[in-house]
């Protein structure tokens, strides 16, 4: 593509380049060359823009000027994957049932539906338009799916859940498995306590792989719309995530937590049942969360606190030993 077709596109301002350059491809900038569109939105990379082969930089408003050519954008990192889209084309399933395939009578299959070698779908099945279940997907009795669904090979649907439209599962996704819920009898011995309650699952929700959504005994666990989920997440179950959240990978939600929308939860992150997160909050990895955070806040630590009061102790900590050695000279 023209580098002129790719600014029109993007709505971006070219300058320092001529409009006729050809593009043949995007790649990152330390590794783009001639021919290539890049992009710089952390200031860390910033050096780096200066001295890259690339053809062509997509980069703030506001950054200095470089001798490569520059699209001006007010979002780079989003408008480098609009331009990343313009180049990839993504697979093409043909519609069709396999003939290893199992799908019940009783279930329906919208428009053009893919069906990969020997997935399992099961009674009373309703799946909207276009769907692309891959192989040895299984779909359990009663699940309602929206339109466009994607289901890479190895995930699961439990019974009766329910997702929206243009939902994503990654490799070995889990929805609706049963909680970890037991209650001790009088022997001391754990007794199961039936996991009746589907997982509920917006619109444009993706869940990478090997993520698992737990359902419930009583209450319905719900994934908002838009959310985004890492992979290696358990949401335990009960559990309410709001709209347009980030859930990084190895994050640990346990059961009847509520999150809030806009929500950051970055890796292995752990939060206690009961807990309320509030919307837009941000929770540094390997934190900790016991309390409820409020909305807005950034939080670090275990147990996490405000993050600013967190970079004092993390201060402090190398200070111990020479604190202690004061103390006892006292």
């Amino acid at each position: 593509m023209k580098l002129s077709a790719i600014a029109s596109a993007l709505g971006a301002r070219l300058e320092n380049g001529s409009p006729d350059t050809e593009i043949t491809g995007v790649a990152g900038i330390e590794s783009a060359t001639t021919g290539e569109l890049t992009f710089i939105s952390n200031p860390k990379y910033a050096s780096l823009a200066r001295s890259t082969r690339a053809s062509a930089v997509i980069v703030a408003e506001d950054f200095p000027a470089i001798p490569a050519a520059m699209l001006r954008s007010k979002n780079p990192y989003l408008d480098f994957a609009r331009a990343l889209e313009m180049f990839y084309q993504s697979p093409c399933y043909v519609p069709g049932v396999h003939p290893t395939a199992v799908v019940h009578p009783s279930a329906k299959l919208g428009a053009d539906a893919h069906v990969g070698p020997y997935v399992v779908v099961q009674e009373d099945v309703v799946i909207g338009d276009y769907a692309v279940l891959l192989a040895h997907v299984v779909i359990y009795r009663g699940v309602k799916i929206g339109d466009n669904f994607l289901a890479h090979s190895h995930s699961v649907i439990r019974e009766f859940c329910r997702l929206g439209n243009n939902v994503v599962l990654q490799n070995g996704v889990v929805v609706g498995g049963d909680g970890f819920g037991f209650a001790k009898d009088n022997s001391g011995h754990w007794h199961k306590i039936p996991q009746v309650q589907p997982v509920v699952i917006g619109d444009d929700v993706e869940i990478q792989s090997n993520s698992c959504i737990d359902r419930a005994s009583v209450g319905e666990t719900r994934i908002g719309r838009g959310t985004k989920i890492d992979n290696l997440v358990q949401v335990g179950h009960g559990s309410q995530i709001g709209e347009d959240s980030l859930l990084a990978a190895q994050v640990g939600i346990a059961g009847s937590t509520e999150i809030g929308n806009k929500v950051i939860l970055t890796g292995q992150v752990g939060v206690v049942g009961h807990c309320k997160v509030g919307d837009g909050a941000i929770v540094t990895p390997q934190s900790g969360v016991a309390a409820d955070i409020a909305p807005g806040a950034i939080v670090s630590g275990t147990p996490a606190v405000d993050h600013r009061l967190w970079l004092k102790y993390s201060a402090a900590l190398n200070r111990l030993p020479e604190m202690l050695k004061l103390l006892w000279k006292k």
